[in-house]
C-alpha cells in the first residue's frame, strides 16, 4: 500500500454533433505526480462515428487523437503545449472545451503501477 501513489484521469469522448450533447468513449488521459507517468490510450470504432450519422470523417478525429497523444508524451509535433510540463499538459488537455473531442470531469484514484492503471480503465470504460 505504501508504493501507492495517487494519480488523475479523464475519459476522452468524441462528439460527433456538440449542439447534441450525445457522446461515446473512446480514451483515457491518467496522470500520475508521484511517478511522473502522464499517459493516454485510445481506439476510435468507425462504426460508432458511423451510428451517429456524423459529417466528419474517422480519419479526421484520429488525427487530434494523435495530437493529444504527442502532447501527452512531449514529442515536438505536439506544438507548443507539448512543451509545457507534464502536470500543465494534463490540465490542458482535460480542460473543459466545446469541440468534437472533449474530456470527461477529472477523477482521482491510487495505484502501485499507472500504466496497468491506464490499461484497466480503458478496458472497463472504452472496452
Amino acid at each position: 500500500m505504501q508504493d501507492q501513489g495517487l494519480f488523475e484521469y479523464a475519459v476522452i469522448r468524441v462528439v460527433p454533433k456538440v449542439e447534441r450533447e450525445e457522446f461515446f468513449n473512446v480514451g483515457v488521459i491518467l496522470f500520475a505526480k508521484k511517478k511522473k507517468f502522464l499517459g493516454i490510450r485510445y481506439a476510435l470504432d468507425p462504426r460508432k462515428l458511423e451510428a451517429f450519422n456524423a459529417a466528419v470523417e474517422s480519419e479526421d478525429i484520429e488525427q487530434y487523437l494523435k495530437g493529444f497523444e504527442h502532447i501527452c508524451q512531449g514529442a515536438a509535433s505536439g506544438g507548443p503545449i507539448a512543451k509545457l510540463d507534464q502536470p500543465s499538459r494534463f490540465r490542458w488537455l482535460t480542460a473543459a472545451r466545446s469541440t468534437i473531442i472533449q474530456c470527461s470531469k477529472v477523477h482521482p484514484g491510487f495505484c502501485n503501477d499507472p500504466a496497468e492503471a491506464l490499461e484497466k480503465l480503458f478496458q472497463s470504460l472504452v472496452g
